[in-house]
């Protein structure tokens, strides 16, 4: 997976706007103004940070090691996921439909 199948799955939802709020590299995603997932346009793989509940958090961190507590976000509610070749692209996608 890359980034533009990432941006393109998260465009999908209704009422979802991206832009370039914080610098060039981070896309953000946001729904009726709040942001739900920030994808680095210059991480390679492709790193996008999303948010979900505490709980929800931990039990990912503890079972996937290409999950991680998110990088420069409030670390309760945010994970970094490594979009690499082992990731699962459809626990990524849960992913992004849970925070949106």
């Amino acid at each position: 997976m890359n980034h533009e199948v990432i941006r393109e799955f998260a465009l999908r939802f209704p009422l979802v706007t991206e832009g370039l709020p914080f610098d060039e590299s981070s896309l953000v995603f946001k729904v009726h103004g709040k942001i739900f997932a920030i994808l680095d346009l210059n991480s390679q793989p492709p790193r996008i940070n999303l948010k979900n509940l505490p709980e929800r958090n931990i039990e990912l961190r503890e079972s996937y090691d290409w999950i991680l507590p998110g990088y420069h976000a409030n670390k309760r509610h945010w994970n970094t996921v490594i979009a690499s070749e082992y990731a699962s692209w459809d626990l990524i996608q849960e992913m992004i439909e849970t925070s949106y």
